[in-house]
């Protein structure tokens, strides 16, 4: 395969693609696993399709055009994780042309191919939950924009005001998964260090950042949810975590073939530094400085799986790239590569589809929507879910901006203030629900706290489950 796409012809971007097609298309055609991501996604989409305002009527910690986009699917396809599988494919068939293109137009590797955008394409496939529009699959759109720009920059002799734009493709992607930044620190470090930025540069950089961001921030003012956007996205990287994967089997199993091939790639550069120009010599350091801030944002990410490590996909397969390049025997390098495919594919699908008997390597259990604990019956009903299992929203509509369990809690863990109580009973009184489901033991004290709220609602035969008279 690596002695086909070494040919650098344009018709190898239909194989590059249709390469991509062959491998999702039996997922995309079977269905598998609803996860409790991609459920709260398509719940804010379809808030916000009602007329809901995020941060003040949804109360999530996902970034505001993330959300803009989920609520453009659910305007054409409704609550459809297939709309978000589909639409993740084209962002990533936009990601593998660019990288592929970038790389090739620029000069990045010695010798033109399309070795970067096969890899490229591999890797974007670490597990099945990598299938689904997650947030950090589109800002990382944009960090590779970012990415494109710097290095026009470094070809020539001194940075120019299209600097701008590099901040302003990291500040788009801060828009879309907040922990990306961190990239304005990559892009900084990478003027100072390999252009001849000057201050009035850098500032521009920073300007191009911080605009859409302030222009977010003045939205949100104008419409009095200034608090409530400060509270619910910019407070929240540091404290939200709101789902529980303890699968770091199943992670450091999609992690590992990826990650030793770009390792291997780094590290086959130190023997072969004369093949490489000034300019190719600054990329790979520039690449590195991204994979070191892809490190730093994972601990801001509010929860581990494959798809919150999706940023990590250009800095390796700019490395594996290397790795494939350096080795002398062609046929040792289709083993590597064959192996390095087949290892990938199978735990991809055995994720999605089981393919090892009684193995859940790869399946991110902990990361999948549980059964409803309502009954079958219950359907397109109002339903508000205390806790971080959705699972009663899968055939239910939420009601009450409390879709975010941590940040739920502001309110519902703090009935002893008497605002919040306050507060709660507003959101009761605007929303109601037709349903409570209670997984924290809250309603109780609700109750006794707010007595004209127990007039309305009556026990099931269901613990922990409450209906509206």
């Amino acid at each position: 395969m690596l002695r086909f796409f070494r040919a650098y012809f344009p018709y190898q971007y239909v194989s590059l693609l249709g390469l991509l097609l062959l491998i999702r298309l039996p997922l995309l055609l079977h269905p598998f696993p609803l996860l409790t991501p991609e459920l709260n996604w398509l719940l804010v989409g379809e808030k916000m399709s009602q007329g809901a305002l995020l941060y003040r009527d949804i109360w999530d910690s996902i970034s505001p055009l993330s959300a803009l986009v989920y609520w453009g699917l659910h305007a054409v396809a409704g609550r459809s994780p297939v709309a978000l599988h589909i639409a993740a494919t084209v962002v990533s068939v936009f990601q593998i042309v660019y990288f592929n293109y970038l790389t090739n137009n620029r000069d990045v590797f010695p010798d033109r191919s399309f070795w970067p955008g096969l890899v490229y394409m591999l890797f974007l496939h670490l597990s099945f939950d990598c299938l689904t529009l997650s947030p950090v699959l589109m800002s990382t759109s944009f960090l590779l924009l970012a990415f494109g720009t710097l290095i026009r920059q470094m070809e020539r002799r001194g940075a120019t005001d299209e600097v701008f734009e590099v901040g302003f493709y990291i500040g788009i992607a801060t828009l879309f998964y907040l922990p990306s930044a961190l990239f304005i620190l990559w892009a900084v470090v990478s003027l100072l260090l390999y252009t001849g930025a000057t201050f009035r540069q850098y500032s521009l950089s920073l300007s191009g950042f911080l605009f859409p961001i302030a222009v977010t921030v003045l939205f949100y003012y104008f419409n009095d949810s200034l608090d409530d956007f400060n509270r619910n996205l910019l407070s929240s990287v540091f404290r939200v975590r709101q789902y529980s994967l303890s699968d770091f089997q199943s992670l450091i199993a999609s992690l590992l073939i990826p990650l030793g091939l770009g390792i291997l790639g780094f590290l086959s550069l130190f023997s072969t530094t004369s093949r490489y120009v000034n300019f190719q010599q600054r990329v790979q350091q520039i690449m590195m400085i991204w994979f070191v801030t892809t490190l730093l944002t994972t601990l801001l990410t509010p929860f581990l799986a494959p798809m919150s490590l999706l940023s990590f996909v250009p800095p390796m397969a700019y490395f594996a790239v290397f790795y494939f390049e350096n080795i002398r025997k062609a046929w040792l390098g289709e083993i590597a590569f064959g192996v390095a495919m087949a290892l990938i594919l199978l735990l991809f699908y055995q994720g999605a589809l089981g393919l090892i008997p009684r193995s859940d390597l790869g399946r991110l259990t902990k990361l999948q929507v549980p059964p409803s604990p309502l009954p079958r019956t219950i359907q397109n009903q109002h339903v508000l879910i205390i806790g971080e299992d959705l699972s009663a929203y899968r055939n239910n509509l939420p009601a009450t901006p409390y879709l975010n369990w941590d940040l739920a809690k502001y309110d519902l863990k703090n009935l002893d203030n008497y605002e919040a109580v306050i507060n709660v009973f507003d959101h009761f009184r605007k929303d109601p629900p037709d349903y409570i489901v209670d997984h924290e033991d809250v309603i109780d004290k609700l109750f006794q706290r707010a007595p004209a709220l127990a007039e309305r609602y009556e026990k099931t035969a269901t613990a922990g489950i409450y209906k509206r008279r």
